[in-house]
């Protein structure tokens, strides 16, 4: 049994590290890029997604916050811009409210219009590609003029690939192994400005 479980464990482990050694570094730094001309010009930083993918935007949300706007074990930056950043599924009232009275693939959508502008930012994180409340909430930020960017996964009929402006799939169909690469982006985008390399 243990000698299966290690060949399992191994095989994961190999995909995973081919999966990190396709990502495409370019685009990783222009995110970068676009994430400090956001913060420089006191734009807003919106993050919208479902189950994992929501937690991943929740945790990346804390961390681009507080890590990479001077905050580091309480040791506050005064004079450093913050980062304005809100995810779109963590007001659980306001998202039941909407889900309930509207429809839920309005969740999104419908509180960007209330504070979102052009030349803010949304991301949007979904491994499918396809949630119908992400999909509507990138359609109404392009014709709005925000900045799309789209983390995906490989799964037919990717339509969050074919909308977002900017855009990363990582080239698998397995949830959990997406949403570790999703993960790791994220946690390259905050930490590019926690290590001062930004």
């Amino acid at each position: 049994m243990i000698p299966a479980m290690l060949a399992w464990i191994q095989a994961y482990l190999a995909e995973q590290r081919q999966l990190v050694d396709s990502l495409p570094k370019e685009e990783i730094a222009r995110w970068v890029s676009l994430l400090k001309k956001n913060r420089q010009a006191k734009r807003s930083v919106f993050i919208c997604g479902n189950g994992g993918s929501a937690a991943s935007g929740s945790h990346f949300a804390v961390d681009l916050g507080k890590g990479a706007s001077g905050m580091m074990a309480g040791q506050a930056t005064r004079d450093q811009a913050r980062f304005r950043v809100q995810t779109l599924h963590d007001n659980v009232p306001w998202l039941t409210a909407l889900g309930n009275d509207l429809a839920y693939e309005d969740v999104y959508v419908e509180q960007l219009k209330n504070f979102a502008a052009a030349g803010d930012i949304l991301i949007a994180v979904s491994v499918s590609g396809n949630s119908p409340n992400v999909v509507k909430a990138v359609r109404w930020a392009n014709q709005a003029g925000l900045v799309t960017l789209g983390l995906a996964g490989n799964r037919p009929g990717n339509q969050l690939a074919q909308l977002t402006r900017h855009v990363i799939s990582i080239n698998s169909g397995h949830y959990g192994r997406v949403e570790d690469i999703h993960m790791m982006i994220l946690h390259m985008l905050c930490y590019a400005f926690i290590e001062n390399a930004a």
